[in-house]
Parts: C-alpha cells; sequence; structure tokens
C-alpha cells in the first residue's frame, strides 16, 4: 500500500485534490512525500482506497489515451524458450538500473564506464552460443536479442559487448587451435581477459581483403608484425588484441593473438568522435612487434577466414541498429505524450503519429530481417550475401528513424541529455563499420545477378 501511495504522491499528486475534495484543505500545505504519506497514514484504510480511486479516476480523465510503451510490436520476443527469454529480461533489468543512468555522462565525458565491465561479468552472456565456453547458452536468435537490448540502452556498450564477445572471441573460436581455445576462451567469457579487433587501417577499410599494410613475416619462432590500425573498438584499454596482417611472404592474410603490453605496440586514443564516445576507439602502431608462433591463429591461413568471423558478426550489427532504433522511438514516443502545444499532448496531432507510425512501421520490418537471419545461422544458413542484407537495410533503417525521432522532438532534439541525439550520432557509425552501405549492397548485388562489380 506505501508503494502505490508513494507513486500517486510522486508522479500524480492527484491525491492532493481528492483530499481537498473531502475537505482537507490542509493537504496542500503539505510540501513533501514523507510528510504527505505521514498525512496519508492518519486516514483510515477505506479514506486511502478512496483517494486511491479518486486519482485513478482524475488520471483516467486527464489522459484518456496514454498507452504502455511496446516498440515489440510484433511480440518478436515470444519466438524465444522460455529459459532465453529469462536471460533477455534479466539483461534488460541490469541495463535499466545500472547503465541508462550514467550513459550520457560518460557519453558526453568520451570516457569508458569500466564499472560495467563487472555488471556484464554478472550476466555472464559472453560467447552465449559457443559450445566447450562456460557460461549462459542460448541461440543465435538470443545473442541477437541481447545484442538488440544493449543496444536499446546505449550503443556504445553494445559496441563494447559485441567486440569483446564476437570479434575477439569469435576469432579465437573460429580460427584458433583447441589449445589457444582452452588458454583464453575461458578466461575472457569470465572477462578476466577483456579482448580487442584490429583489421582496419589508416589507409585501408573497405578494401581490407586484398589491400591490408600491416604486414608480417616470419623469423624463427617468431612473427614480427609492422603497421597500423585505426578504428581499434577497445584498443586503448584491451589485455589482448587479435591482429590481421599480410604475410610478405605467401601474400596470404594471417590473425595473431597479441598482447597490448608486448614491446613496440602503441595506442593512441581517437579523441574527436561525434559517434559512440564511450567506445575508446584506438591508432595503434606495431613497431616491430614479435609474437611467438603460438600466438599465431593456427586456423586463420587467408582472408576468406577473417571473412568468417565479419559474416558472424555483421548479423550481430544488423541487430544493434534495431536496437538503436528502438531506443530512440522509444524515447520520442514518451516525449510526444509529456510535450503539450496548444493545450494538449502533441501525440495526438495527424502528423505526429504518421511519423510515429513510420517509425514502428520501420522498427518492425527491422526486427522481422534479424530475426530470418539469425534463424537461419542458427540452422547453419546465413549466408554472406543474407547477412549484407541486413546489414544494409537495417543501419540505413535506423539512421531514418533516429532522424525522425530527432524531427519530433524539434529543437529540443539537439540535446544530449534528452537522449534521441545519442543515438542519431550513434546511427552513423552503425552505418559505417563493419563493411559500409555500399560495399554489403555490392556483396547482395553480386548475389542476384551473377556480376561483381568490385573494382
Amino acid at each position: 500500500m506505501t508503494n502505490a501511495l508513494t507513486e500517486i504522491a510522486e508522479k500524480l499528486k492527484l491525491t492532493i485534490e481528492a483530499a481537498e475534495r473531502r475537505g482537507r484543505k490542509d493537504l496542500k500545505s503539505l510540501a513533501t512525500v514523507p510528510a504527505l504519506l505521514s498525512y496519508l497514514r492518519e486516514m483510515s484504510g477505506d479514506e486511502v482506497l478512496l483517494l486511491i480511486d479518486h486519482a485513478r479516476k482524475i488520471n483516467k480523465r486527464r489522459n484518456p489515451r496514454i498507452k504502455a510503451i511496446n516498440s515489440d510490436f510484433y511480440d518478436v520476443e515470444s519466438l524465444l524458450k522460455p529459459e532465453e527469454r529469462a536471460i533477455l529480461q534479466e539483461v534488460r533489468d541490469i541495463m535499466k538500473a545500472e547503465v541508462a543512468p550514467i550513459v550520457t555522462d560518460y557519453w558526453m565525458r568520451g570516457e569508458f564506464p569500466r564499472q560495467i565491465i563487472d555488471t556484464f561479468r554478472k550476466l555472464d552472456i559472453c560467447g552465449l552460443t559457443y559450445d566447450g565456453v562456460g557460461g549462459k547458452k542460448g541461440s543465435h536468435l538470443l545473442e541477437g536479442m541481447v545484442g538488440e537490448e544493449i543496444a536499446r540502452t546505449d550503443v556504445s556498450t553494445c559496441t563494447f559487448f559485441g567486440v569483446h564477445s564476437q570479434l575477439a572471441m569469435g576469432s579465437i573460436y573460429l580460427c584458433g587451435s583447441e589449445e589457444q581455445k582452452a588458454e583464453f576462451l575461458p578466461k575472457m567469457q569470465r572477462l578476466d581477459l577483456i579482448g580487442a579487433f584490429a583489421l582496419t587501417e589508416p589507409n585501408v577499410g573497405s578494401a581490407a581483403s586484398l589491400g591490408l599494410e600491416t604486414t608480417c613475416r616470419r623469423e624463427g619462432d617468431d612473427w614480427v608484425i609492422s603497421g597500423e590500425k585505426k578504428w581499434i573498438g577497445n584498443g586503448t584499454f584491451a589485455d589482448v588484441i587479435i591482429v590481421w596482417a599480410k604475410d610478405v611472404d605467401d601474400d596470404q592474410v594471417k590473425g595473431f593473438i597479441v598482447d597490448r603490453l608486448t614491446d613496440g605496440l602503441v595506442t593512441e586514443k581517437i579523441e574527436d568522435k561525434m559517434a559512440l564516445r564511450i567506445v575508446q576507439n584506438a591508432l595503434i602502431q606495431f613497431k616491430d612487434v614479435r609474437v611467438p608462433e603460438s600466438r599465431r591463429l593456427q586456423n586463420a591461413n587467408n582472408f576468406k577466414d577473417t571473412s568468417a568471423v565479419l559474416r558472424m558478426t555483421r548479423a550481430g550489427v544488423a541487430w544493434q541498429a534495431v536496437g538503436c532504433a528502438r531506443g530512440a522511438y522509444e524515447h520520442v514516443l514518451q516525449y510526444t505524450m509529456e510535450r503539450k502545444q496548444f493545450d494538449r499532448p502533441i501525440a495526438g496531432f495527424q502528423l505526429v503519429q504518421d511519423m510515429l507510425a513510420q517509425m514502428l512501421s520501420q522498427v518492425t520490418a527491422m526486427q522481422a530481417t534479424v530475426t530470418r537471419l539469425s534463424q537461419l545461422q542458427d540452422r547453419g544458413e546465413m549466408t554472406d550475401e543474407r547477412a549484407s542484407l541486413a546489414k544494409v537495410f537495417c543501419t540505413v533503417s535506423c539512421r531514418q528513424i533516429t532522424s525522425m525521432a530527432r524531427e519530433l522532438m524539434g529543437g529540443n532534439g539537439i540535446l544530449i541529455s534528452n537522449q534521441v541525439a545519442r543515438y542519431l550520432g550513434d546511427a552513423e557509425a552503425l552505418y559505417s563499420y563493419e563493411g559500409t552501405k555500399q560495399i554489403n549492397s555490392l556483396i547482395l548485388g553480386r548475389a542476384i545477378t551473377g556480376w561483381s562489380a568490385f573494382v
């Protein structure tokens, strides 16, 4: 009963009006919730129930059309098994309680909240789909929805998680030897070791399959790596970095597990970002860094092996885009129900409702796309072109939805404290990383026409 009264006192203040109607004029002078509750405790049970009933009636009259915010309009979550839904709910609860209250501050400062490592450690969700690795287990569909849920709160946080759990751990899982898997994956699953993934370079992004400038060469029992990598998420503080370099002897791309503190490895934080500001992206220099043969990924022998990792994680980026779009949509929907112009909430205006309907339609189409993609992945039927279609469609739609959300908020939409601007900025990064829109479109175009339009 006390909780119910507190909610009424804090959010509605309707008990004051109800009490005044019953002749308790002095209640209006009470300024604090504790004082109000103290006064209410002096009432009889019947009086309290009457107050609650009256408050509900007033609230219904004042807000007859308020609806619960639900961006999962087709109830996609119901496709999960009960135990998977429990995992997803745990992620949702912890993100809301521990991450949502701090992300705006850290995003503005461009700093990483190290305490969220403990948050993810409690969730125990790294490597959800990896056989033989400890922790909670689930389908690729669950893994996608977990990423969506994290991004729904904050895309930067999801990027940290994706780089570690999918790109770094995934490289070792797909390309490492059994000994390497046993040595690194359990520690990374527990977040005792944090991972990063170094493929992109200052001069090489989309052309990574052919044009890597970072090189490696064999010298006895060691490999010597030279070059630079850029935009490396987690790069400033990761314990191990998965580094991809071109072998000068056979011209093939190889992968390495490199300790960040190795001599000759220098990291520099990239500061001037407008998106994913919590993510600690690094420029990394490799000045003749020596790595033992035991740290070469034994099953990474050419770029096709690198592509297998990217294919797996490209689905994750599409899910992140859905989460980003849902977060923006939910914040702006709440805003339209609270923001009043011409003496009524703007949610009641036709043009606003039309834009909200467009946004929800796109969110739902995005959900349907990534859901089917993850189902195909669970069946072992996800291909490059299927992953590329989802990445293109979802990131393009995410940009549109976050832009519409900003528009609906008017001038207030440019304030980071109002949340939507953060999603708008982060959508730009999702649009570009893990393969640009144009590159993924060409992968799809090659599949549907049979002609390769790549240079």
